[in-house]
């Protein structure tokens, strides 16, 4: 009998989920995908919409039949609540899918609530999805017919850096492209204890790179940042020192800001009580699971990327989140579909995940890449490099990565062999 396998959200862990799945368990399964849009859209080109380097169909991919050309159900009602205890989830429309094996790949809720002014319906942009990263090249084109003071950065909580310096990178290249950098100051704000952190204690030595590249390119920061208020005309942000105490209160002056929010757990992960589902999530409402994805309360639940409960690196004066990275989900979601499989044929589930991270930075003229295997410390590989190289592989990862989606494969098998001979695996044993 077929099983009936759901695969919540529709981004760069659930889409690959879904063709893995099928490439690995063929006609053993229905594989159903529930999203509460009926596009993939590919973040990590969000910070190039936000300055109209990209428009937003030039990342985005319409699902459903892209989908049925792989055998695979889709739909966009989004899912209400899951109810674990009984295989099954409510949607949206009302409706209700029920479930042998659930995946929940969701991705995060930004958290834009936990400060005051915050948020893109208040005083402050985001790049976390494409409608706001589109809303936000809106009002960067009206910026620069009128520049200012500019503040970009990561919040309290926050665990993902990495675009954020992109998109200050990229400001600062596209205002040099229109000559007016002379009259925008930009002030890079984080959570982080020092610059190049990343969440990860950093990587190979990219405290001192990005400390040269934002000095190179005339960029201020403070580190170990709280941010405390968002005005229409400027961000409050207060500077902890390392007893926890306030060094400095800061009110920066902000023409335009942006500012990668803290994330938590999406409302299906919460029960009729507003709590998190005891057992499937933690505290924040992110999905709790062993060394093989796997839920130890609800063992036919798995869980991959930004919405997997992973405690931070280490103690920190400002909280600081831990990324999960491109690679990394893609790692987690080859574990699920193998062991996925595993269960099927009466077998216990063996792989893990190696969480290695392979990244690319994009600043516009150059960029910085790292690898770290595993992400988190101690590693096997610890290195970060910087070149225009970078930059041309980020458009080239792009252009690859929408091809795949619209193919239907999740690693083809000349990926497979460039990483191998690269030392970058997805599972541990390999």
């Amino acid at each position: 009998m077929r099983k009936k396998i759901v695969v919540l959200g529709a981004g760069i862990g659930g889409t690959s989920a879904a063709y893995e799945l099928r490439e690995t368990l063929g006609a053993d399964a229905e594989i159903t995908v529930v999203s509460d849009t009926p596009w993939f859209h590919f973040v990590p080109s969000n910070p190039w919409v936000a300055v109209m380097w990209r428009k937003p169909e030039d990342i985005k991919i319409h699902l459903p039949e892209t989908f049925a050309k792989f055998g695979i159900s889709f739909s966009a009602a989004g899912a209400r609540r899951i109810r674990p205890a009984e295989n099954a989830v409510d949607l949206g429309d009302g409706s209700t899918i029920e479930y042998d094996y659930l995946v929940i790949a969701t991705g995060p809720e930004l958290a834009f609530d936990e400060i005051e002014g915050f948020g893109p319906s208040q005083n402050s942009s985001s790049i976390c999805h494409v409608d706001h990263a589109a809303d936000l090249a809106r009002k960067w084109e009206a910026f620069c017919k009128d520049p200012g003071p500019v503040v970009v950065g990561a919040v309290q909580g926050a665990s993902c850096f990495g675009p954020a310096y992109e998109f200050a990178m990229l400001v600062n290249t596209d205002l040099r492209k229109r000559r007016i950098r002379d009259r925008v100051p930009i002030t890079f704000i984080t959570s982080e204890p020092y610059i190049g952190h990343l969440g990860l204690g950093g990587v190979g030595d990219t405290k001192g790179l990005l400390e040269s590249v934002l000095r190179d390119r005339d960029i201020k920061w403070i580190t170990n940042a709280r941010v405390d208020r968002v005005d229409a005309d400027k961000v409050v942000v207060s500077e902890i020192a390392e007893d926890g105490g306030v060094r400095k209160v800061h009110e920066l002056p902000s023409r335009l800001n942006m500012m990668i929010p803290a994330f938590r757990g999406v409302r299906c992960l919460f029960g009729e009580d507003g709590k998190p589902i005891e057992g499937l999530a933690n505290p924040r409402g992110f999905v709790l699971v062993d060394r093989h994805q796997q839920n130890p309360r609800y063992p036919n639940i798995y869980g991959i990327g930004v919405c997997v409960a992973i405690p931070p690196y280490e103690s920190t004066p400002v909280p600081v989140g831990v990324p999960k990275t491109g690679y990394m989900i893609e790692s987690m979601v080859t574990a699920v579909a193998q062991n996925i499989r595993e269960t099927i044929d009466g077998r216990e589930p063996k792989k893990e995940a190696t969480w290695n991270a392979v990244c690319l930075a994009d600043f516009g003229n150059d960029g910085v890449a790292f690898i770290a295997l595993p992400q988190i410390p101690p590693r096997n590989v610890n290195w970060a490099g910087q070149g225009y190289w970078v930059h041309l592989a980020k458009i080239a990862f792009e252009k690859y990565f929408l091809r795949k989606v619209r193919k239907g494969k999740s690693e083809p098998t000349y990926e497979r062999i460039a990483m191998r001979f690269l030392g970058v695996k997805k599972l541990r044993g390999e």
